[in-house]
């Protein structure tokens, strides 16, 4: 069985952060986590071929990442390709996904990959792939290569796989058809019962959870509060300089309107694909209200503006990936001393 692995900058041995901008590279053999891999395999299996990619590099030019890595893939005759694992790191997830999707459509082989429930490659893509769920641990390594490699013999050898919590991969969010001895009426008055009485039982249905978030105080007095501008409407400079998505976006912006009373539309550009920009192109007050901030700001109902406004794009966002760059900005926020946020959305 000839193998290929993708791997990004930091499990691939060459560095953190510094190095994520560095392009897609290969590699004869096996790299890190693949050797572990290829051993669990046994000695029918090789990894043939890795593929070694910098985080930033791969989701800011990820069609091109893509073009290069099938073009590698299909020149190994690979039987098998395996992303990761990626564990909760949120853009070595995303490119895994895409390059685990696209191997799976275009060139017919199996793949499998690896992350957390909370990796927003998760989200994106556990309809269409068998997610291993790694994880937040990556002292765990070798036990999610261990079912990654069981569930990848499945699959090459065409085997019936099992559901995810036999398998250990995510759940798809597919329905199976299944002889059963109860109909669904009574496995539900079951389930209720079961729960009346603070029994155990297991839903059918896995509904989205929602942690329950508590309702900060009331600012008691707002001509001394600092005030802070966020959009998940797209609202960017022109040219995009943060290359913030249309959808699925990563990545949020900061930018500075110190000096300015009005947004002009000639100085920026909507990376949203969700709704008609016409009207906020022609006043991008519209969307983040500056001239009305400015106005309450000069009138002493509110005591400070902060001098820059934060934006992203809140179309198709996993929820995982919505919190994660929540906290970030929340973050800054309290950096900042902010006291309140006014968040627009289309």
């Amino acid at each position: 069985m000839r193998i290929v692995h993708y791997l990004n900058q930091f499990f691939g041995g060459v560095g953190g952060e510094e190095k994520a901008g560095m392009g897609l590279e290969v590699r004869e053999g096996a790299t890190g986590p693949g050797k572990l891999f290829e051993q669990i395999m046994g000695d029918d299996a090789k990894v043939a071929v890795t593929l070694v990619c910098g985080d930033n590099y791969a989701v800011e030019n990820l069609a091109a990442m893509i073009a290069a890595a099938l073009e590698q893939i299909r020149n190994a005759k690979a039987d098998l390709f395996i992303g990761g694992p990626c564990f909760q790191a949120g853009r070595y997830g995303m490119a895994a996904g895409a390059l685990c999707s696209a191997v799976q459509a275009k060139l017919k082989i199996p793949v499998v990959t690896a992350m957390s429930e909370e990796n927003p490659g998760a989200d994106l893509y556990r309809e269409m792939l068998y997610i291993i769920d790694s994880g937040t641990n990556a002292a765990k390594l070798r036990d999610v290569l261990v079912k990654m490699a069981n569930l990848a013999r499945k699959l090459v050898s065409k085997a019936e796989i099992g559901l995810p919590k036999e398998e250990g991969y995510l759940t798809r969010g597919l329905i199976r058809d299944q002889f059963v001895e109860q109909t669904a009426g009574q496995r539900l008055v079951d389930m209720v019962l079961a729960k009346v009485k603070g029994e155990l039982y297991e839903s059918e249905m896995v509904p989205t959870a929602f942690a329950p978030v508590p309702m900060p105080a009331a600012i008691k007095d707002l001509s001394k509060a600092k005030l802070m501008l966020i959009t998940d409407g797209g609202l960017v400079p022109k040219g995009n300089p943060d290359e913030i998505q249309g959808s699925a976006a990563t990545r949020w912006g900061s930018y500075s309107i110190e000096g300015c009373d009005d947004l002009k539309g000639e100085d920026y550009e909507i990376s949203h694909g969700g709704y008609d920009p016409q009207f906020v192109r022609l006043d991008p007050d519209r969307l983040v209200p500056l001239d009305a901030m400015r106005e309450l700001e000069r009138e002493g109902v509110i005591g400070k503006l902060h001098e820059e406004f934060l934006a992203t794009s809140g179309l198709a966002n996993p929820l995982s990936n919505t919190r994660r760059m929540g906290r970030e900005m929340a973050e800054k926020a309290k950096r900042e001393g902010i006291d309140a946020i006014i968040l627009t959305s289309t």
